[in-house]
Parts: C-alpha cells; structure tokens; sequence
C-alpha cells in the first residue's frame, strides 16, 4: 500500500468530518482511527490485528454517519469503500506474510515446503498452535464450528504423520503441540 495514498485517503477523512457538527463525538473518533491505522500501517511492516479491528471499527462509524445527513450520503459510501479496499490490500498481505512465517518455519526444521499443511484449515490451526502450548480438539471445534470433530481430528493426524505436531495424552486427555516444544499437561 502506497503511504501517498494513505495520507491522502486519510486527509479526505478529515475534510469530511469538517461538515460534521463541530462537538459531535463520532468526528473526533473518526479522524482518531484513521490516524492510528495511517501510523500502524507503516510503524510495523506487519500488519497488526488492531489495524484490522481499527478499520472494522471505523467502517461501522461511516454507517453512523451516513445516516445523520450531514453530508453527502454518496461522498460517504466512497470513503468508506476506499477504507474497504486498504483493509482488502492489509489482509492479502497479512496472508501472504502468514504464508512465509511458515515457509521459513518449516525451512529451519528441515522440511520442505510441499511437506506442509494441504489446506487453509491446518494452516491456521498451526497458527493457534504457536500462539498457545498445546490444544485440544474440542478448542479447535469452538474455531470452525461448521467443521465435524472427526474432520478436525483427520486434520491432527495429517499433520501429525507430516511430522509437523506432537500428540500427548490418550482419551479425553489427549492435546497436540508443535513439534519440539516441551509442555506438562
């Protein structure tokens, strides 16, 4: 994402909230948000999940305002879609930054590429796992609630015969970790 573009898309914020009543709360937090996503959008050259939220957040206020008639309902709806094509940009470059965490994750454990998770599911339980020590299917399930436990642990035993997780525990007391990592149950 262009920074030009970025510092222009937020000036025209603040220009629009200018037609904003001048004590009304939502300008000042409209122009607040913009503000924090221009800054984290090039603080970080990751992509944090607060700028995602930030620009949940702020779209929800263009809805907001667009229906006090302050101003053109139709200027609005073309910031707001703007707002909506940099949050599209963040999250393909958030997924492609994912994709090569993971790529030199695996490249550092010696396993190649192809040897890798075979869809976006285990990607993104490989995820969870990084961020926590260990889980348990039935905490998977509460992620992709649409998925079938018997899924989910087909999932666990791909991974686990790619040597990419560990599975401690038998029974109801069964929970998987990273591959290497050490944790008590």
């Amino acid at each position: 994402m262009d920074k030009n573009y970025l510092i222009k898309l937020t000036s025209n914020l603040y220009r629009l909230t200018l037609l904003f009543p001048r004590k009304e709360p939502l300008r000042y937090k409209m122009r607040e948000l913009a503000g924090e996503i221009l800054a984290g959008s090039f603080s970080n050259p990751k992509i944090k999940k607060e700028t995602f939220e930030k620009l949940d957040i702020l779209d929800s206020f263009f809805a907001v305002a667009g229906n006090q008639n302050w101003v053109s309902p139709q200027d609005i709806l073309n910031l707001q879609q703007e707002y909506i094509r940099v949050k599209e940009v963040f999250n393909k470059f958030s997924q492609s930054q994912k994709a090569e965490n993971l790529f030199k994750q695996r490249s550092s454990i010696g396993q190649n590429y192809e040897d890798g998770p075979h869809n976006e599911r285990q990607q993104s339980i490989l995820e969870i796992l990084k961020e926590r020590e260990k889980v348990q299917v039935w905490e998977i399930k509460k992620v992709f609630p649409e998925v079938t436990k018997r899924t989910l642990r087909r999932d666990f035993e791909e991974m686990l015969n790619q040597g990419l997780i560990e599975r401690m525990g038998e029974r109801n007391n069964t929970f998987y970790q990273l591959k290497g990592r050490t944790y008590n149950i």
